[in-house]
């Protein structure tokens, strides 16, 4: 871990990189970003049909798949946020597969996120993954186990492998594990956020967290921790 990087802020000045912008996390996350009046990129295969370019937001259309694109993205920011994943309806995609997205699209599109980003000298990493992964794997309940046994295991499985590729990455990370995620029309607000897995609700919006990812991606409070987030 950097100790420089871990008892530093990203000031406002400081240019952040958000990718897989277009869905719900992620735009939330670039929104919030823009509401703080800071410089966020917004990086997706369809970010300029999502995004008004203005002079704190940039559309970066390209994919996570291809280390070119992900390069040039990544090249002059100070933090990046990730937000990967398969949009589909989860029963088609697990019977039929995804119509678009690679099966391993969060693992693969970290790995090459991470190789940029130690290309281009940059430290601040944070990750969206899922409850129920990792440090909280064995905290699920026996109908969301059911339901991640059914109809997730490819992706719950390529989230595992994402979770990992980050913390062997020497890079100042964050894991993000939101539980259910909800849309919400009520003004977004900061979620309950805990380290050792706790919760307050099996429900979060996803504007609540994207505004937990932009908080995370600015100040240096959980580095290398894999935080809880719930509403």
């Amino acid at each position: 871990m950097n100790t420089t990087e871990q008892n530093t802020r990203v000031n406002q000045s400081g240019k952040i990189l958000v990718v897989g912008a277009t869905g719900g996390s992620g735009r939330a996350a670039v929104d919030h970003f823009v509401s703080l009046g800071y410089h966020v990129t917004a990086f997706s295969r369809s970010a300029s049909r999502h995004f008004q370019r203005s002079h704190l937001l940039t559309p970066y259309d390209g994919d996570v798949m291809n280390e070119t694109d992900v390069d040039q993205a990544v090249q002059g920011h100070d933090a990046v946020i990730v937000t990967l994943g398969i949009s589909e309806n989860p029963l088609r995609v697990r019977f039929f597969g995804s119509k678009g997205t690679a099966d391993d699209v969060r693992s693969r599109g970290t790995r090459n996120v991470i190789a940029a980003m130690h290309r281009h000298g940059i430290n601040r990493l944070v990750v969206q993954s899922s409850y129920g992964v990792g440090e909280t794997r064995g905290l699920l309940g026996a109908v969301d186990k059911l339901f991640f046994r059914l109809l997730l295991k490819p992706q719950i499985a390529d989230t595992e492998v994402q979770e990992q590729i980050v913390r062997a990455s020497a890079m100042d990370w964050i894991i993000a594990q939101p539980v259910h995620l909800i849309d919400s029309k009520d003004r977004a607000t900061d979620p309950f956020v805990s380290t050792n897995g706790k919760t307050r609700a099996m429900k979060v919006a996803r504007g609540s967290v994207g505004r937990f990812l932009a908080r995370a991606a600015l100040q240096p409070d959980y580095i290398g921790q894999s935080v809880a987030v719930s509403g």
